[in-house]
């Protein structure tokens, strides 16, 4: 099989810091967890987001970057406002989120990002629904998405915020492919689509559901939607709402937590267009990575030996990161 360096991405959105029950605080946010693991696996990779001129989060963000071979070009310092931090409560039910308001990264400056698309002339720009809370970061996510005619890759995430139909609403209308969950998809049915609980997914409701996926595809215009739904696996959906793949999800022999599983799966799909695998490949190799990362503790895991594992496994060909220490996380 003839295979491709990974061509460049860029991802762009939250950065922040999640504090855990235990007391522990690590860097993450979504885009920030897509970015590393973009690094680590050895794609070329540019993150525009914005942290605190000096405080631990940004510290926090900064060294994870730079363990991880990550560039720092695109990170900006605020100097009047802290680096985010999200409360992260763990329960049988999956993870539970408390983000705090008015942080660095809803104030990503636009000018700067556009500067860093223009620079890189990415063949894929990742972006998340949670930055579009604020509108200075909305603009820049314009800009950078308005610079480019790359692949538009949706991670749309559902945070509880304010106007959270509406903002939901213009990122889909941005994206090209759209990562979702099962939950999440259910949301945009009853918003977009049914107004109201959507048609179960039984046999019995097979007709009504296909055509109410159908209108939502219509609807936003959106080209490829890939739905992760736990344990039970994923499915696309192509640009007529079709379920046209699925697959199982790998066994987690000791599950550890689930946070950060979905951004692993988003970074793989990522890495395997920007390296021109096929898309069963990169489902399969998305589903396993996601897997593995349910039976360890954080997003990326601070294990070189970890990252290099899969590294291997993926087969992906990009040069190895040039980590700032001897971990990478």
């Amino acid at each position: 099989m003839s295979e491709h360096a990974p061509r460049p991405v860029l991802v762009i959105g939250e950065a922040l810091v999640d504090e855990f029950p235990d007391g522990t605080r690590v860097a993450g946010g979504a885009p920030f967890n897509q970015a590393r693991w973009l690094a680590a696996l050895g794609v070329p990779v540019r993150f525009v987001s914005r942290v605190g001129q000096a405080d631990f989060g940004a510290a926090c963000v900064m060294t994870s970057a730079r363990r991880c071979g990550l560039a720092e070009e695109g990170i900006q310092r605020d100097p009047r406002r802290a680096t985010g931090r999200v409360v992260v409560q763990l329960g049988d039910t999956g993870p539970r989120y408390r983000i705090e308001a008015e942080s660095a990264w809803d104030h990503i400056d636009a000018a700067e990002a556009r500067a860093q698309v223009q620079q890189l002339a990415p063949a894929v720009v990742v972006f998340g629904s949670l930055a579009m809370r604020s509108p200075t970061s909305r603009e820049a996510i314009d800009a950078v998405l308005g610079a480019s005619a790359a692949l538009r890759f949706l991670d749309l995430n559902l945070r509880d915020t304010p106007d959270l139909r509406a903002l939901a609403a213009q990122a889909l209308k941005l994206a090209d492919w759209v990562k979702v969950n099962d939950e999440e998809l259910e949301r945009l049915l009853a918003w977009f689509v049914c107004d109201g609980p959507p048609p179960g997914d039984g046999p019995e409701n097979k007709a009504v559901r296909r055509e109410a996926l159908c209108e939502l595809a219509a609807r936003f215009g959106v080209q490829r939607w890939i739905v992760t739904c736990a344990e039970r696996g994923w499915f696309t959906l192509d640009s007529e709402g079709r379920r046209d793949a699925a697959g199982a999800a790998p066994a987690v022999p000791q599950l550890v937590d689930t946070v950060g599983a979905g951004d692993a799966f988003s970074a793989v799909i990522v890495a395997g267009f920007a390296a021109q695998w096929p898309l069963a490949r990169s489902l399969d190799s998305a589903a396993q990575l996601a897997a593995a990362v349910c039976g360890v503790r954080g997003a990326v895991p601070d294990d070189p030996a970890f990252i290099e594992l899969w590294r291997c496994k993926l087969g992906l060909i990009g040069p190895r990161p040039r980590a700032a220490s001897g971990h990478l996380g």
